[in-house]
């Protein structure tokens, strides 16, 4: 199904969003003949834990095309930590975590390739001869430099500026020719298809011109009604006890009305918990509004705490079992980036080649 998705007025690279809509729409009827034709690129910057959010945002997704027989590679950005803050933090431990959840939600290291940034140097080196294709108007230009600043609060940083263009050598280092992305993430793979296309242009074919994926997945909003998110507060990680949860949900602001409704805009802690506990438990956020009725936000939370740590139980369990073993998960990201250097490593070579700087 083609999703319904607005057209972005800020929207200015090579193609218009309607145009990429289209093109979306056929890919993923070619992906589901012939998986095996594409390549997936696909992460997550590790500045804390992973949450439910994520779960439904992108994690089940990978697991998906992984077992649909696309080759997929994800990336644990931890160089991109640090675009719009000044310290790394505990990188090291939020990236082990995210690997855990990721193997608890049935991502596969035989399938798929889990990497981290700063692991790989070859990858980064494509900053150079990437930053050479694109203007400094295009970088300012950009609706995710612009999002990722305002969201910060802080001065544009040389790294938040070239931002794409790092995400750019992230897609392009492997050949990824197929980016699943939220209907806001799209200019970043815009970016990257300019700059592949430019340099064939300049220097010879080397990379795919990589196709957008619109994933179908809905946004989870956080327990107080706002996209859910760390800078926030107002997730649920996937790491929590089920008493954790309950904790977090308990706190969760609603209102004085003890007549339950999905109401977003007047209603959003309500219909926060709502929209939860429908996608945890396979129902709809009005069904649960009329069957919730006049029980008050107590039996909200409620229902709303049994649906999420049902529905996170097996994940739970199997990441309890990962955990145990913390050798075990540092073997497949170490596996993971011996695959992705070799690959960048091969893609570098290309590069220099084309370009006429192999000596």
């Amino acid at each position: 199904m083609r999703p319904s998705l607005p057209i972005r007025r800020e929207y200015a690279m090579s193609d218009t969003f309607t145009a990429l809509l289209e093109r979306s729409a056929s890919v993923a009827d070619q992906l589901a003949a012939h998986p095996g034709r594409y390549r997936v690129l696909t992460g997550d910057r590790p500045t804390g834990p992973l949450h439910l959010g994520h779960l439904f945002g992108s994690v089940l997704e990978r697991v998906r095309l992984q077992n649909a027989g696309v080759q997929t590679f994800v990336i644990v950005a931890d160089y991109q930590v640090i675009t719009d803050r000044d310290s790394i933090g505990d990188v090291r431990r939020f990236v082990l975590d995210a690997v855990l959840d990721y193997l608890a939600a049935g991502v596969d290291p035989a399938r798929t390739t889990i990497f981290t940034h700063s692991a790989v140097p070859a990858l980064n080196q494509l900053m150079l001869p990437f930053l050479s294709l694109v203007t400094e108007a295009e970088l300012h230009r950009n609706p995710t430099v612009k999002a990722e600043l305002a969201a910060s609060g802080r001065a544009l940083s040389g790294l938040l500026l070239t931002y794409p263009v790092h995400q750019a050598a992230d897609i392009l280092f492997c050949k990824g020719n197929l980016v699943p992305v939220g209907k806001d993430n799209a200019p970043h793979v815009e970016q990257t298809r300019v700059i592949a296309r430019r340099f064939n242009e300049r220097y010879g074919p080397v990379f795919p011109v990589p196709e957008v994926l619109f994933t179908s997945v809905p946004e989870l909003p956080g327990l107080d009604g706002r996209k859910m998110s760390k800078s926030y507060g107002n997730t649920i990680t996937l790491g929590m006890t089920a008493d954790e949860t309950a904790a977090v949900i308990r706190k969760a602001r609603t209102d004085t009305d003890r007549h339950i409704t999905f109401d977003p805009e007047r209603r959003p802690g309500v219909s926060a918990l709502l929209t939860t506990a429908a996608l945890c438990s396979g129902s709809t956020p009005h069904a649960l509004a009329e069957e919730i009725g006049d029980a008050g936000a107590g039996r909200l939370k409620q229902v709303t705490t049994e649906a999420v740590n049902g529905f996170l139980a097996d994940h739970r369990r199997r990441r309890a079992e990962l955990a145990a073993d913390p050798g075990h998960v540092l073997s497949v990201l170490r596996a993971g980036n011996r695959t992705a250097n070799t690959i960048g490593d091969a893609t570098l070579d290309e590069v220099r080649t084309a370009m006429g700087t192999s000596y």
